[in-house]
């Protein structure tokens, strides 16, 4: 049986896609709990509408990445933090601090998208990779500075 998904499925599709199922399992799963509707001419058009706007949402959210990777490019945060006479840290420096210095500059980059694999333990210059949405990466220079 042909439908077109009405929501999400797991391990089928997700909205707006037209699908070929069982009929047992359209009749009494998908069809009663409004995951799906049978295929017909009205249903197949918006089906091909979501799919539309679902590719142009993609396309402008590419773009936003894109542009959020240029304009980080180069950017240089600094984090003043206390270290001891041998310039280590009595703190090291985590994903979160550097994500928040990332926001007081303007740029909104969760703690997610900032690869620290291990925190900072020491004063210096160092350069980390910010992953974006779209498996964009970019990186940026982080100053450790004695407070």
């Amino acid at each position: 049986m042909k439908v077109v998904l009405m929501k999400d499925v797991q391990n089928l599709g997700r909205m707006g896609e037209v699908k070929e199922v069982a009929g047992g399992y359209a009749n009494n799963f998908l069809l009663p709990g409004g995951y799906a509707r049978v295929a017909t001419e009205s249903v197949m058009k918006k089906a091909e509408e979501i799919q539309a706007q679902r590719e142009k949402d993609a396309e402008d959210a590419l773009k936003l990445a894109k542009e959020m990777a240029d304009k980080l490019q180069g950017v240089v945060v600094t984090i003043k933090a206390k270290a001891d006479a041998s310039k280590k840290l009595y703190a090291g420096i985590k994903a979160e601090e550097i994500s928040e210095a990332l926001k007081a500059k303007g740029f909104e980059i969760e703690k997610g998208g900032v690869m620290v694999d291990e925190p900072i333990k020491e004063l210096g210059e160092f350069e980390i990779t910010i992953n974006l949405e779209h498996g964009l990466e970019t990186s940026i220079g982080v100053n450790i500075e004695a407070e």
